[in-house]
């Protein structure tokens, strides 16, 4: 094998394979760092490692360290070689754990209820219960095997190393029983007193803990495959948004050509309604260009010969020729898609309570069943009698609570979240809607409906309003932009049918002209009007421009009759949604592209004071904001539902994306509000927290079960009813505990 130099202040990128957790990537990340001249981040969401390497480190060399860690790592596939056909994409990914999870279900389910149900155990049940135990023991449980011999070979222990070691000590030890002991004789019954006592546990079978534990345990970790999946959906999103192809003028003829085949200097047609192929310098022509899925603002921005227009945003108007200034990586979507991926990166993985305590609680318990083992043989206590006494330490440390402490409450939690338009992408979202303390909010579309809206109409004493509006929505309605549009369907909207426009003309950058009823109408900036605008209309008009909406001047024959007030109207229910985020503690600011007026005006509609509003910003502005108030010790959440928004809604502590939104928005994003109203937001803090407060509470309860459990078992005294019948009530407890998950109301 060819090996790759990664020259100095390099940045390698590395997929790395076999991560089952979060203390995973610590312990890939900490074996990285170690090594000379090497700063890596590993994320377990995207399952990449990303290392800087200063001096002379090879790639094979990093490769090496994370093998040595019991993982795998290798340099991502380029593009091309990624697998297209169908059948091959991320759904495939999840069917051999699917696989798994159906077997062990199908197969624990009767296992589990001859076990618990006397009723059930007929003559040979305990057979039977071996028969359908061994595959899910063995073949269903084989990743949390090989995970845990992966951590012991390198001295560490997770949740794996403890479902591991559990499971099979009950297997092993019901073997021994049915083969060598009393458990394999017709008739066996697990007794019913409920009474403190030795045994020797040759007549005991553990076969429905083995089989349960790894049932819930699978159940748990295929659902956050599940959602774990998705963490790479927002830059897919991202590069999928830009033009596929381009028309390019070659000799005077336009050629379709892929726009990967695009270079500086090529010029290039844009129809309306097409999208950008790339970014550019317009050299022939005048447009609107609709660029609000990158910078938020909601006005459609105009362009002539020598304006800069940006890849992927949409031609709303006339036909441009545009000379490429900027292609592939270097254009703005491809910086934006690479701000996403930064910040996925850079986000901190959540370390698993489940994980931490187990790397702790595993050594303890393996000690004590070691100590358990020497002390009855130290004592005379016989070989059967030690052993039954140890492997009790071990079976009663299996954590079938804890398998569903997690998964119980986020099913439910999530299920019950959905009823109400929120999703939930995973447990390590829960943790940091506690600590929240700071929400930034996205202006366009998400306190706005994200669309022009005619908001009000404004006349001479001799016009009414639908004259005007009829008129107005007439004209407009033959024009193709943005704001002309919102003039037009408010007017069929109020009024219907409208009438039709004859010697209909475009005046680029100042309005529209043509001839309704015999009456020669103009629509858009005063300088269409051959006479100034009446005292009352200039009032108006100044007016509506000051709260940064857009004003459209409309007149016929010759005179001055109306003055339409154009803007993306704010939302009815936003400013009840920052009551109620400040209700939770909050602390609400504005977010926006749009100028200072504008962001100003919606800020006092919604009651966020003028010095809690961020205006005129960027996409990359956007990412630095919330970055700036982590650096300030805030923990920010961040709510969207632009392109523009993605990389901030990566980088924030939370993401809130609203579902009306954009694919790469909520794809960024951590909670996905469906509805669209932002009233939502707070109901999905206040039902995460409360997930999260049910998740450390079956936690708890789980490990306090096998904690006072374990004297017990190490002193011999653990009697098989009592220990089944505690396992059962500590599983019965975490389950109804996160059913009450099902009573949360939304406000």
């Amino acid at each position: 094998m060819t090996t790759q130099a990664a020259p100095a202040s390099t940045e390698v990128e590395l997929r790395i394979g076999g991560m089952t957790c979060a203390s995973c990537a610590a312990r890939i990340e900490k074996k990285l760092n170690r090594m000379d001249g090497v700063r890596a981040s590993v994320n377990y969401a995207t399952e990449k490692a990303k290392v800087v390497v200063e001096g002379p480190v090879e790639v094979a060399d990093l490769i090496a360290t994370v093998e040595a860690t019991g993982y795998t790592a290798a340099l991502p596939a380029p593009p091309a070689a990624a697998p297209e056909a169908a059948g091959a994409g991320p759904a495939d990914e999840l069917a051999p754990l699917r696989q798994r999870l159906v077997a062990a279900v199908a197969l624990a389910v009767p296992v589990i209820a001859m076990a618990m149900v006397p009723a059930l155990q007929f003559d040979d049940w305990q057979w039977l219960s071996l028969t359908l135990a061994a595959p899910v023991v063995t073949y269903a449980a084989w990743p949390f095997h090989r995970a845990a011999w992966a951590n012991a070979r390198h001295g560490a222990a997770t949740m794996d190393t403890l479902v591991s070691l559990g499971t099979g000590a009950a297997f092993l030890w019901s073997l021994w029983a049915l083969f060598f002991g009393d458990a394999g004789m017709p008739g066996m019954r697990h007794g019913f007193e409920f009474t403190i006592a030795r045994s020797d546990g040759s007549s005991n079978i553990y076969l429905e803990a083995a089989a349960g534990v790894t049932a819930f345990v699978l159940a748990g970790r295929y659902f956050e495959a599940r959602s774990k999946r998705t963490a790479g959906a927002a830059l897919k999103a991202l590069l999928e948004l830009g033009a596929k192809d381009v028309a390019v003028l070659r000799d005077g003829r336009e050629v379709r050509v892929p726009v990967a085949q695009l270079a500086v200097g090529d010029r290039f047609v844009v129809r309306p309604g097409e999208k950008v192929a790339t970014d550019g310098r317009v050299v022939e022509g005048s447009s609107a260009v609709d660029a609000s899925m990158l910078t938020g603002e909601s006005v459609p921005v105009e362009v002539a010969v020598g304006d800069a227009v940006t890849g992927a945003t949409v031609n709303a108007g006339g036909r441009l020729v545009v000379e490429a200034t900027r292609v592939g990586s270097d254009t703005q979507l491809a910086r934006m898609a690479k701000l996403v991926e930064d910040a996925q990166n850079g986000k901190a993985a959540a370390q698993r309570l489940a994980d931490r305590i187990s790397a702790v609680f595993v050594p303890i318990v393996i000690t004590l069943a070691l100590a358990t083992l020497g002390y009855w043989l130290g004592t005379g206590g016989g070989w059967s009698a030690a052993f039954t006494a140890a492997v009790a330490v071990l079976i009663i440390a299996c954590p079938c609570a804890l398998g569903l402490a997690t998964p119980t409450a986020l099913l439910v939690g999530t299920g019950r979240g959905a009823q109400l338009g929120i999703l939930i992408k995973g447990p390590e979202v829960l943790e940091n809607t506690r600590r929240i303390d700071t929400v930034l909010l996205d202006k366009t579309g998400t306190v706005t409906t994200g669309r022009m809206t005619l908001l009000a109409i404004h006349t001479t004493p001799d016009t009414t309003e639908d004259q005007a509006l009829r008129l107005a929505g007439a004209l407009e309605h033959a024009s193709e932009h943005p704001i002309a549009q919102a003039i037009a369907t408010a007017a069929r909207e109020r009024l219907g049918t409208l009438p039709p426009v004859q010697n209909f003309t475009n005046t680029p950058g100042h309005g529209v002209h043509g001839t309704i009823d015999g009456h020669t109408v103009v629509a858009g900036r005063e300088t269409l009007l051959t006479t100034p605008l009446p005292t009352r209309l200039r009032t108006a008009k100044t007016a509506a421009e000051h709260a940064g909406h857009t004003a459209i001047t409309i007149g016929w024959d010759n005179t001055a009759h109306a003055v339409l007030e154009i803007a993306d109207a704010v939302k009815p229910t936003s400013a009840q949604a920052v009551t109620d985020l400040r209700a939770l503690g909050l602390h609400p600011l504005l977010l926006t592209g749009d100028n200072h007026t504008t962001a100003q005006s919606v800020a006092a509609q919604i009651g966020i004071p003028a010095h809690d509003v961020i205006a005129d910003v960027l996409p990359q502005d956007k990412l630095t904001t919330v970055r700036r108030l982590q650096t300030e010790g805030r923990t920010v959440a961040m709510i969207g539902d632009g392109i523009n928004d993605a990389a901030a809604l990566a980088q924030a502590d939370l993401g809130l994306a609203l579902g009306t939104g954009t694919d790469a928005a909520i794809q960024a994003a951590d909670l996905t509000l469906v509805r669209g109203d932002l009233r939502t937001a707070a109901d999905a803090i206040r039902l995460s927290r409360r997930t999260l407060t049910t998740i450390k509470g079956n936690l708890f309860w789980a490990f306090a079960y096998n904690l006072a459990a374990l004297p017990l078992a190490a002193t011999g005294l653990l009697n098989p009813m009592i220990a089944g019948a505690a396992m059962a009530f500590s599983s019965v407890f975490v389950v109804t505990n996160s059913l009450r998950l099902r009573t949360f109301k939304a406000r």
